[in-house]
């Protein structure tokens, strides 16, 4: 696979953006790895060399950088990248039923995806969204308190092309593509939408201004130990 000489010229240009950023070229591995994402769906091979020739590595070093982090697909993903958090908190609150369900469900395991291109199935470490476990994402977004049904339904909806907003942030959900390229460095206009934190996230807040609890200030002696 090579890339077309529009595509090549349109990911020069992003690439040199993005090196530009950085004081030295090697630094802009990741966000560029994220770039040829946005263009392929997954690292190809010539993704792979595109970023070596760019930033003056071996392709060695470039695989060893993707295929490290989770977040770059090795194998083309599907439209929709649907991650099932089944850390402690998500797993008891029903994540594990919930991924069971999602893979017979859909027919596909960690990784795989459904035959129509679609979605991805993915088994994901915590979200850091322990507050409204059981936790679900579609292309990073969240979706807040699932359920088996629920799940079920969403990625039914993902496979039929209905729309679909996230619990918390933009009400357009962004595809794989669209996600990755935003990764890479290149807003899409929508970071400040939608609901942020609320509800959950905010009672220890409550708590805490209820109590007239404040925190300890740099270089004061906390309770049962030394000032840090």
């Amino acid at each position: 696979m090579t890339y077309s000489p529009e595509v090549r010229e349109r990911l020069e240009t992003d690439a040199k953006e993005i090196m530009n950023r950085y004081p030295r070229p090697r630094s802009a591995l990741l966000p560029m790895l994220h770039l040829v994402q946005s263009v392929d769906g997954y690292i190809s091979d010539a993704g792979q060399e595109f970023c070596a020739e760019m930033l003056g590595l071996s392709k060695a070093e470039v695989v060893g950088v993707a295929t490290f982090y989770t977040m770059y697909k090795r194998e083309p993903a599907g439209e929709y990248n649907v991650g099932v958090c089944t850390n402690t908190l998500c797993a008891i609150m029903g994540g594990d039923q919930i991924w069971d369900e999602l893979s017979e469900h859909t027919g596909v395991g960690h990784d795989e995806t459904t035959p129509d291109g679609k979605v991805t199935l993915e088994r994901l470490e915590c979200n850091a969204a322990c507050d409204f476990a059981p936790v679900m994402m579609v292309n990073w977004e969240f979706f807040d308190n699932q359920t088996p049904e629920s799940a079920r339904q969403l990625v039914d909806d993902l496979r039929a092309d209905k729309e679909v907003s996230p619990t918390r942030g933009p009400k357009r959900l962004c595809t794989f593509k669209e996600a990755s390229r935003i990764l890479a460095g290149f807003p899409d206009g929508q970071a400040g939408d939608g609901p942020s934190a609320a509800g959950p996230s905010l009672e220890g807040l409550k708590v805490a201004k209820a109590n007239g609890w404040e925190a300890p200030k740099p270089g004061e002696q906390t309770e049962g130990g030394d000032a840090s």
